[in-house]
C-alpha cells in the first residue's frame, strides 16, 4: 500500500531560475506538489494524470525515496519513506524514464548486479531472467552493450530491472514509453499480472487508453494540486464530457479558473 498525506514538495530557485520565471514571479521557492493526499491499495492499479509539470513525476520520486517531502508524509507497506528508506527501496520497482543505466555493462550483467544488490539466489535471477527476457524479447540484445542499444531496448531493460526482485510495490513512470505496440502491449499485461498477484501498482501515463484498460483508482493533478482522486468509476459516471480526454481536459480548465 502506498498512502501520501498532506504531501508538498517546494524549490528554492537560484537567481537566474527566478529571472527566468519571468517579471510576475517574485518569491524564492516553487512548489512542484502542493497538499495532495491519496491511498494505492493492494491488488489495484493506481493511474496518475497530469500535463507535463504537473507534479506526477515529483511525487512519485518522493514516494520512491529519490527525494524528500518539504511537508506531509509518504508511507509504503507501513513504512515511512524517510526514516525507512531503506526498507521502502527493498519492497518496491520504481520505473522512470530518467533513471539511468549502466552503459558498459550488457543486460544481463546489469540485471545480475541487481540481483546481488537483493540478495537473489542466483538460480531463482536465471529463472526469473529468462522469463522476462522470453516476455519482452530480450535474448538477441542480452549481451551487447547497454551503451549500444536503441531507447526501446533501453527501456525493457529497465522495465525488467524493475520486477527483478519481485517487489510489493511498483511505480511506472510513462512505462510504455518508446516501445513498440507489441512490447507496450506486454507491459499492459504485466502490470495486470501484478494486480492479480496482489500487489500494489501506481502508474502515470499520457496514453488515455491505457487508464481505460488498466485503471481501477484514478487521481488527476494539475500544477501541483489534486483536482480529482477516487475510483475510476466514480469518475466514469460524474464525466460531464463524452470521454476521458476531454474530461481531463475540463477538468484541469476548471482548476485554472479557481
Amino acid at each position: 500500500m502506498i498512502e501520501i498525506e498532506q504531501l508538498s514538495k517546494s524549490f528554492e530557485l537560484s537567481r537566474r531560475q527566478r529571472k527566468e520565471m519571468g517579471s510576475d514571479f517574485s518569491g524564492k521557492i516553487v512548489y512542484a506538489v502542493r497538499d495532495v493526499s491519496l491511498t494505492a491499495k493492494p491488488g489495484r492499479i493506481f493511474s496518475l494524470l497530469g500535463a507535463n509539470g504537473a507534479g506526477k513525476t515529483t511525487t512519485l520520486r518522493v514516494v520512491a525515496t529519490m527525494l524528500r517531502p518539504s511537508a506531509g508524509s509518504v508511507r509504503v507497506c507501513g513504512f515511512d519513506t524517510v526514516r525507512d528508506a531503506a526498507i521502502v527501496r527493498r519492497k518496491l520497482g520504481f520505473l522512470t524514464g530518467s533513471t539511468g543505466l549502466y552503459t558498459r555493462l550488457t543486460p544481463v550483467e546489469l540485471l545480475r548486479y541487481f540481483a546481488d544488490l537483493h540478495g537473489m539466489p542466483r538460480d531463482l535471477f536465471e529463472q526469473r531472467k529468462k522469463h522476462y527476457f522470453d516476455l519482452f524479447d530480450m535474448h538477441p540484445f542480452a549481451d551487447r552493450q547497454i551503451g549500444k542499444l536503441s531507447t526501446g531496448m533501453k527501456q525493457k531493460v529497465s522495465i525488467v530491472r524493475t520486477v527483478l526482485h519481485d517487489p510489493e510495490v511498483l511505480v511506472f513512470d510513462e512505462p510504455t514509453s518508446g516501445l513498440d505496440v507489441i512490447t507496450a502491449r506486454n507491459i499492459i499485461e504485466l502490470i495486470r499480472d501484478c494486480r492479480a498477484q496482489g500487489k500494489t501498482v501506481i502508474f502515470s501515463t499520457h496514453i488515455m487508453s491505457e487508464v481505460e484498460m488498466l485503471s481501477d483508482d484514478l487521481a488527476i493533478i494539475h500544477r501541483g494540486s489534486l483536482v480529482f482522486s477516487g475510483t475510476y468509476e466514480h469518475f466514469k459516471s460524474n464525466m460531464q464530457t463524452s470521454n476521458l480526454s476531454d474530461e481531463f481536459v475540463r477538468l484541469a480548465t476548471s482548476a485554472e479558473k479557481v
